[in-house]
């Protein structure tokens, strides 16, 4: 409720983006085979992502991680080498979005671990088994869910 005299505030186009991207924090990954949703947090860097799709892209394959490249540029931001399956990433160093599902060949134990710094955007929803059917150079699209 406003009190007497106050006018309410007007959303201006870029204040209106950031909305949009705070209520719609879930991507789908799509392959030929299946589709993941992915939440992501509410990193400056996911909304970066989250405001530049959709997109397609070739992936690479390095263990059990896939990564792409993607048309955002943004620093590294509470960064990590040391991930959780089915946590997904951007690689400021290759302008990359990660998704790991298992040990990467840099890993040290069970868990993945990133070749350098990622910046964690989020993870995946579902069982990520099925990532390892997906084969390098393999089409995608990540669009807003």
């Amino acid at each position: 409720m406003l009190a007497a005299g106050k006018e309410k505030a007007k959303l201006s186009a870029p204040c209106y983006l950031v909305l949009i991207a705070m209520v719609g924090n879930r991507i789908v990954l799509k392959t030929p085979l299946r589709e993941f949703t992915i939440e992501l947090n509410d990193s400056a860097t996911a909304e970066a992502i989250y405001l530049a799709l959709p997109l397609e892209a070739y992936v690479n394959v390095w263990g059990e991680e896939i990564y792409f490249a993607i048309p955002v540029h943004m620093k590294l931001e509470n960064g990590k080498t040391v991930m959780e399956v089915g946590e997904v990433a951007y690689w400021p160093q290759g302008d990359a979005f990660c998704v790991f599902f298992g040990p990467t060949p840099v890993s040290k134990g069970p868990k993945p671990e990133a070749y350098s710094m990622v910046t964690p955007i989020g993870m995946v929803t579902a069982d990520v088994e099925a990532f390892k059917e997906i084969g390098d150079r393999t089409l995608i699209r990540l669009e807003r869910a």
